[in-house]
């Protein structure tokens, strides 16, 4: 390689993604939550979504035990949610409206768009683990601005567009 991991994510970080809060539940009730930019779509049939989780998070065991995870994307207006979901070992919970499907996986109140999932497998991806899910409920809104990421900020559409 003639780069180095500086560069590489330098170089990611020119792709603009939107902010989305991964949010499950442990076997124990507690409540498991983390801002993530790598989800995408899978599959249209079945309904498949995909999410990573770096290898060193502390919450790494228990989303691959519960079997089940959230996907909530983030609106413009919910910067100090993405902020709060993004810190290790805070109580990233106080204050957040949230409420429960079928699964137990907060569905997070504001979210432009949320996915309740079954995870149906668990990847290799370098120092991250992929999680795949099969997309069990959603609800989308038909109003607001995405959250968005880009070089290292947070973004904002232009409203004048």
């Amino acid at each position: 390689m003639d780069f180095d991991s500086h560069m590489f994510r330098r170089a990611l970080g020119t792709f603009a993604t939107g902010i989305t809060v991964v949010t499950s539940v442990a076997a124990d009730g507690e409540l498991l939550g983390f801002t993530a930019n790598s989800f995408n779509s899978v599959s249209m049939n079945p309904p498949l979504v995909l999410f990573s989780l770096n290898r060193n998070a502390l919450s790494l065991r228990a989303f691959e035990a519960a079997g089940v995870f959230a996907i909530n994307v983030l609106s413009q207006d919910q910067e100090k949610t993405s902020v709060a979901f993004a810190r290790a070992l805070a109580n990233k919970w106080e204050g957040i409206a949230y409420e429960t499907w079928d699964t137990g996986c907060p569905i997070l109140s504001g979210a432009l768009a949320s996915f309740e999932c079954e995870t149906v497998s668990m990847h290799d991806g370098g120092d991250h683990v992929i999680f795949v899910g099969r997309v069990l409920r959603l609800k989308a809104s038909e109003d607001g601005k995405p959250l968005l990421y880009f070089r290292g900020c947070y973004r904002q559409i232009d409203p004048s567009v």
